[in-house]
C-alpha cells in the first residue's frame, strides 16, 4: 500500500502525517489522529483503531530534530527496552523521513503526581502504593545491562550517548538556572556554590531516565503500565533519577501549587524499596539538593517564558514561592538542616 492510497480524512489533527501513520501500521481504516493533551516531547498524538490505539510523537515541520525534539532517539530506546519485564509502550512503528516520527501502544491507566495534581481524587492509599511500585521500577530500569541496551539502540539505529558524571549534570542545570532572572530564584547562587563545593565522584553508570516521577508513569490502578516522556534520558549516575523521584514525596516543597499526601514514602524509604529491585545507590543529600535546584531552575525558566510572553500561562505566577522553597531545601540538605 502506498500513501497516495490512503483516503485524506478531514478531521485528522494533520492530515500528511496522519495518512503516512495509517499507511505505516497498515491501518486506513484507522480513526482519527487526534491531539494528546499535556505531550510535550515534539508533537504527540492519538490515533485509535478498533479496540487498541496508538500514541504518536512527530517533530513538527520545519523544526530541526535536536532535543526534546528528536522523537527518534526516544524510540530508540523504548525499543532497546522491549521484551525486559519493564513497563514499557512496544514501539509500533517508526518514519525516519522529514519530519520524522514514531508511534508506540497506547497503555491503559493514568499518570498522576499525587503532590502536584491537587484536583485529582486519587487516594493517600492509592498513591504511596503506585509510588511504592514505581521505586521498584527505577530499581530494575538501573539494572539494565548497558552492553545489552547498547546492542538494542544500535539495532533501532542509534548509539547510547557518552556517560554523564554528577558534575555534568550540576552544570547542565546550572545553565538553566542562570537564564532565570536572579530576582526570581533568591538563594540559588549560594545552592549552586555549595553543590560546586562538594560533587560526589560517579559511579558505575547505568541508563538514566532523566525524568522519572509518577507523572510519567501510567498506572491502571495499582499497576504501573508505561513510563512515558523519554525525552531527556541518558546514561549516567544512578543517584540523579533517584534523588529527582524523591523531589515528589514532599508537597512541602511546593507551597501554593502543591499538597502534602500523608502516607507517602519518605526519601529514605524510596530508595530502599529501590534497592531491593536492583538499584545498588543510597539516596545522599548531595544528590537531593541537585534534584531540588534542578526543579527551581525547570520552574523558574518556565515563569520567564510566560512573563516574556513566549508561552502564556497564568499558572506560572503562583510559582516564586515554590522556587524559594526549593532552593532552601537544597540549602539546608547540604548544610545538614536537614535529613
Amino acid at each position: 500500500m502506498t500513501q497516495e492510497t490512503v483516503p485524506v480524512r478531514t478531521d485528522d489533527a494533520d492530515p500528511a502525517l496522519a495518512g503516512r501513520v495509517r499507511t505505516a501500521l497498515g491501518a486506513p481504516d484507522a480513526g482519527p489522529l487526534t491531539v494528546l493533551e499535556g505531550g510535550r516531547s515534539g508533537l504527540t498524538y492519538v490515533l485509535r483503531d478498533g479496540g487498541s490505539g496508538h500514541v504518536v510523537k512527530a517533530v513538527p515541520p520545519g523544526r530541526p530534530a535536536r532535543g526534546r525534539h528528536d522523537v527518534l532517539r526516544q524510540s530508540r530506546v523504548l525499543s532497546a527496552l522491549a521484551g525486559r519485564g519493564l513497563p514499557i509502550p512496544a514501539v509500533t512503528a517508526r518514519d525516519e523521513e522529514a519530519p520524522a516520527w514514531f508511534a508506540m501502544e497506547l497503555a491503559a491507566g493514568e499518570a498522576v503526581e499525587p503532590v502536584l495534581d491537587v484536583d485529582t481524587d486519587l487516594s493517600p492509599r492509592v498513591a504511596r502504593e503506585r509510588m511504592t511500585r514505581a521505586a521498584g521500577v527505577l530499581g530494575a530500569l538501573h539494572a539494565v545491562p548497558l552492553d545489552a541496551l547498547a546492542q538494542g539502540v544500535r539495532t533501532a539505529g542509534g548509539e547510547l550517548p557518552d556517560p554523564a558524571t554528577p558534575h555534568d549534570e550540576l552544570l547542565r542545570w546550572e545553565e538553566t538556572m542562570h537564564a532565570v532572572p536572579v530576582e526570581l530564584r533568591p538563594g540559588s547562587g549560594d545552592l549552586l556554590a555549595a553543590l560546586h563545593a562538594d560533587v560526589p565522584e560517579a559511579v558505575a553508570p547505568v541508563l538514566v531516565h532523566g525524568d522519572f516521577r509518577l507523572g510519567n508513569l501510567l498506572c491502571d490502578g495499582l499497576e504501573p503500565t508505561a513510563l512515558v516522556d523519554w525525552e531527556i534520558w541518558g546514561i549516567g549516575d544512578p543517584r540523579v533519577d533517584l534523588g529527582w523521584f524523591g523531589v515528589f514525596t514532599d508537597g512541602t516543597l511546593f507551597p501554593g501549587v502543591g499538597r502534602v499526601v500523608p502516607g507517602l514514602p519518605s526519601e529514605d524509604e524510596l530508595g530502599e524499596l529501590y534497592r531491593a529491585a536492583g538499584g545498588t545507590q543510597p539516596q545522599t543529600p548531595w544528590f537531593r539538593a541537585l534534584a531540588r535546584m534542578k526543579m527551581a531552575a525547570i520552574m523558574g525558566h518556565n515563569l520567564r517564558r510566560h512573563r516574556e510572553g513566549r508561552h502564556h500561562d497564568p499558572v506560572q505566577e503562583q510559582l516564586p514561592p515554590t522556587i524559594a522553597a526549593l532552593i532552601d531545601s537544597g540549602r539546608d540538605l547540604l548544610a545538614g538542616g536537614a535529613p
